[in-house]
């Protein structure tokens, strides 16, 4: 135990490094004039007898439990380099932990225990990753400088991804990922209070993979009533149905033996790391098999929230023009340049070919001949550029854009964005990326991902853009108005493009268009057809 942390313990609540919750009292630490608690279980760990079973809730403890270490992920295919252990002695009891996947961790400016009544607004981030990867110990994540300078208490989660949280298994839940969620919400509906947070006065946000999960939180009963505002940017349209989702968890079944089933019996033979393994080969087939699994395919993701009818009921855009989820405001958005970064990871820019354009084009597009469509829309557009407006439009933009639409429709209060403001790397090429808009929402300019977004040394220009970002996210968390509410007959958004941001047509019209009659739905079967 190092000389501060001895301080403060020995000053104990005075310094806001312990308090009580509901399951026991913890210890955390100051950092920059901010109280952080890590790793504090908000449900059992979903092992033995409760593996791919829904969350129960976490037991209690003695004593007093240390606090400032990350908990552990749930076993991934792709483990962020800055998770584990990026503070802290290296004593306490964390190592012991490794099945504890469900944990949330706090940032508090409030200073917990001398500021308890502060009520202050909520932000509960609920990270991306393709529903396959991704942990909240992620050094980008770091909630302290938008607690800090938001005035908010930042709420951050680790839930079960890949086949733990998202395949289709007889005998078990769906959507356990999702049920997490809930469980992490609902633990802090509980304690918030203790960390000077208003639990009346909950926003969750979160992007991509975290955008689609709040997209399903919204029109979920289970979650009713947990969050009064939600933020999600960028998000996917790939929910699949039950006969999807099926088939994909039977080809990862076969992937651990010719005989092996996707029953909670049979795969809870192997341990977590293999049932990983067997999805990564799934996935890396995934691209081959458009016959059996269709579009999604392309993605080469095997995981998606699945429309069961129970947990969840509803593809999210038709409950929400039903109506679901009206009183919860929200803002929804998305990057201009969504596919780029995927393209550049595959080395695929200036590598696309017009016979590429047009079988992608054939394979997303709106319309019948989404090819000659979208020539005609974008008439300055390359190959290269086609080929990304469409999966762009396919995967990220128009789902976001008609999530906001549903919304609207439903009787919602709901505000658009569009970020607009190229990454620096790279010479710009990786223009307004998707995940450029992760380090600007949390102002942790200089991690992993910023620094192959925007190099070692972010521009200034990306320090005032993350401070609008985090000022807009904070304001609408605390519940004052911001731009003007998205209106359908004339869609207006908040441009973010740094140097002049304001309030505008929608940029991508010419998408917006072209898609405007479809219907995003959960994905089917083609083989079961």
């Amino acid at each position: 135990m190092t000389a501060a942390d001895s301080a403060e313990t020995e000053t104990g609540t005075a310094t806001g490094t312990e308090l009580s919750l509901a399951a026991g009292r913890v210890r955390g630490r100051l950092e920059g004039g901010v109280a952080v608690f890590r790793g504090i279980p908000y449900a059992q760990p979903p092992v033995g007898a409760l593996r791919f079973a829904a969350p129960r809730p976490a037991t209690g403890w003695a004593g007093v439990r240390d606090a400032r270490e990350y908990g552990p992920p749930c076993p991934q295919a792709v483990v962020p380099n800055e998770i584990g252990r990026p503070v802290g002695d290296g004593e306490g009891d964390a190592a012991a932990r490794v099945d504890e996947w469900l944990t949330v961790n706090v940032w508090s400016p409030a200073l917990p225990g001398t500021d308890r009544a502060a009520g202050l607004p909520v932000m509960v981030w609920i990270h991306g990753g393709a529903y396959m990867s991704g942990t909240a110990g992620d050094a980008g994540y770091d909630g302290g400088r938008l607690a800090r300078d938001g005035g908010v208490v930042v709420v951050t989660l680790n839930y079960r991804v890949g086949v733990e949280g998202f395949a289709w298994i007889e005998g078990a839940p769906a959507n356990r990922g999702l049920l997490d969620q809930v469980a992490a919400l609902e633990w802090v509906r509980d304690n918030i209070t203790a960390f000077g947070g208003d639990p009346g006065r909950v926003t969750v946000f979160g992007e991509s993979a975290g955008a689609g999960s709040i997209a399903a939180l919204l029109v979920m009963e289970r979650a009713a009533g947990l969050f009064s505002r939600a933020i999600a940017q960028s998000v996917p349209g790939t929910y699949f149905s039950p006969e999807l989702a099926a088939d994909l968890s039977t080809a990862i079944a076969a992937e651990l033996g010719p005989d092996v089933r996707p029953t909670v019996a049979e795969l809870a033979a192997f341990a977590p790391d293999r049932l990983v393994t067997a999805g990564e080969a799934v996935a890396r087939t995934m691209p081959a098999r458009e016959d059996r699994w269709g579009a999604v395919a392309r993605t080469a993701v095997p995981y998606s929230p699945v429309v069961d009818g129970d947990v969840l009921p509803r593809a999210p855009w038709e409950a929400l023009a039903d109506g679901a989820a009206r009183d919860v405001e929200l803002i929804v958005g998305h990057n201009r340049d969504e596919y780029r970064l995927f393209s550049a990871m595959a080395g695929q820019l200036g590598q696309v070919t017009e016979e590429q354009a047009r079988d992608l084009l054939r394979a997303f597009g709106p319309v019948a001949d989404s090819a000659a469509a979208y020539r005609a829309a974008h008439p300055a557009a390359d190959a290269e550029r086609l080929h990304e407006l469409v999966f762009s439009d396919w995967l990220f933009r128009m789902p976001s854009l008609h999530l906001a639409r549903a919304h609207a429709d439903g009787g919602g209060v709901v505000r658009c964005y569009e970020l607009t403001w190229p990454a620096p790397a790279m010479g710009g090429a990786l223009g307004a990326c998707h995940a450029l808009d992760v380090p600007l929402t949390f102002g942790n300019l200089t991690g992993r991902l910023a620094t192959m977004l925007m190099g070692e040394e972010p521009p200034a220009e990306a320090e005032a853009l993350s401070a609008r970002f985090r000022a807009e996210w904070a304001a609408f968390a605390a519940g004052r108005t911001q731009w003007p509410p998205y209106d359908p007959k004339r869609p207006r958004v908040l441009v973010l493009d740094g140097a002049a941001n304001a309030v505008t047509d929608y940029p991508e019209e010419a998408s917006r268009l072209l898609w405007e009659a479809h219907r995003f739905a959960p994905l089917p079967l083609p083989a079961a057809g």
